[in-house]
């Protein structure tokens, strides 16, 4: 049976069990995945996994429960489970309290998004990668095919979404810390891409087996690559656009509700139609395609929850429970991306970022590690690989009064997390050139 007929059918079910006066919503997560893990250029855990999942609410008046199965695809054999978890779910209603911020759709808006594309079989590709990187200390990991999100509820609505995507991270490994950190990712595998991908992998790893530097402690000129510009960007997840934290002041951004501004060549969108994610969220809201964040460094916009929009009296704009970013873009500038050496001229170029927390969260400091191939450049070129440094610095020098440049290209990094199932979620960032980034060891 065809997944989204499933779904319906499974949906039927639940519709059909339904007593008087009861209402439900359903969130449907599936996927069909081919997982291979490589280590020392060669294959050490192939896999594949098919999982599927039905979240039911049911809802009474302001009381509801929730009981998430884990459903086998053969609609007869589904059929029991469903029906008991619904039994279930209405023995314990009566024991719940009214929720004060429940929140649903009162209107029926359905939408219906196919992204398939056709990958390559996963032998192939690994095949491919293990030639290119032929002789190499080669560590990977390889994860791809369909991914299914759908909604239901008992009004009528019916939301559906497949992505076929594919994500490859990979490292050339030289010694001790040292590796060349690279990613591939999106809809369609392109080998002469991926191939152009590994010869700049290549190229970097002969820096790293250069004998590396020791910097002091201090204020450095550095190339933040989009690599590094996305580890920045997954702290600011934390809460950084939610709207919830920014009317309480516990947002790292808040400080841009009361006059602070960075950089006007700084905006930041939450772009649905750019990335991966589903059209909808699981109360059944409906994602506009773009919620503009920070317009020429102005906060403009937050990402604001079913249950926040309850509490504060707000819109709602299709945020996730988290009020989390799942597509957001940062605008490119103008530098080529190919000059982005010679623009930095003397400093340091960073591929790779981690460990990052926040030291002041008001204050929006970060602090974190450079990792991998991290180099001292002199005039435009690579001199030697820097061992680690810790960097304590503000939002608001980085991409503030710091920041001096963003390179015109920028590039689309999937969600790597594979923690319960694959996620649908991405970043579209540029790199950036910025004046000085304070190092404290």
């Amino acid at each position: 049976m065809v997944i989204e007929d499933y779904f319906v059918a499974l949906i039927d079910i639940v519709q059909a069990a339904l007593a008087g006066g009861e209402r439900f919503t359903a969130s449907f997560a599936a996927e069909d995945s081919d997982f291979v893990r490589m280590n020392r250029g060669k294959v050490r855990q192939p896999g594949s996994v098919t999982q599927r999942y039905l979240t039911l609410r049911l809802i009474r008046g302001a009381r509801h429960a929730t009981h998430t199965l884990s459903v086998t695809g053969d609609v007869a054999a589904d059929r029991a489970p469903l029906r008991a978890a619904i039994g279930d779910l209405r023995a314990a209603l009566p024991d719940l309290a009214d929720d004060p911020l429940l929140f649903l759709p009162d209107a029926v808006h359905s939408t219906r998004e196919i992204r398939d594309a056709a990958l390559p079989p996963a032998e192939e590709v690994v095949d491919a990668i293990l030639r290119a990187g032929d002789g190499l200390d080669l560590v990977g990991f390889y994860a791809a095919g369909p991914v299914w999100r759908g909604f239901a509820n008992s009004e009528g609505q019916r939301n559906w979404h497949a992505a076929t995507t594919f994500n490859l991270q990979w490292s050339l490994y030289h010694g001790a810390d040292k590796a060349v950190k690279s990613t591939y990712a999106g809809f369609a595998w392109d080998h002469a891409a991926f191939a152009a991908r590994m010869q700049d992998a290549r190229a970097r790893l002969a820096f790293v087996a250069r004998s590396p530097r020791t910097l002091a402690p201090g204020r450095y000129r550095a190339y933040l690559a989009p690599a590094a510009m996305e580890e920045l960007a997954g702290l600011l997840a934390w809460d950084a656009f939610s709207g919830r934290a920014l009317r309480t002041h516990q947002s790292a951004l808040d400080r841009l509700q009361n006059g602070a501004r960075l950089d006007p060549r700084v905006t930041l969108t939450e772009d649905r139609q750019g990335g991966v994610a589903p059209a909808f969220q699981m109360e059944g809201f409906v994602r506009p395609p773009q919620v503009p964040l920070i317009d020429a460094g102005r906060l403009v916009g937050s990402l604001v929850s079913p249950r926040t929009a309850r509490e504060f009296g707000v819109a709602q704009n299709g945020a996730n429970d988290g009020e989390s970013p799942e597509a957001l873009a940062m605008q490119g500038g103008e530098l080529p991306a190919s000059d982005a050496l010679a623009a930095l001229d003397t400093g340091l170029a960073i591929g790779n970022l981690w460990y990052l927390n926040y030291s002041d969260r008001p204050a929006a400091r970060i602090t974190g590690m450079t990792r991998f191939a991290t180099f001292w450049v002199e005039r435009g070129k690579i001199v030697a690989p820097v061992n680690a440094l810790r960097f304590d610095d503000t939002l608001y020098r980085l991409l503030g009064q710091n920041l001096e440049h963003l390179t015109r290209e920028t590039e689309l990094m999937l969600e790597a997390s594979t923690y319960g199932s694959r996620q649908l979620s991405s970043v579209r960032l540029p790199g950036a050139l910025v004046r000085e980034m304070a190092f404290t060891l």
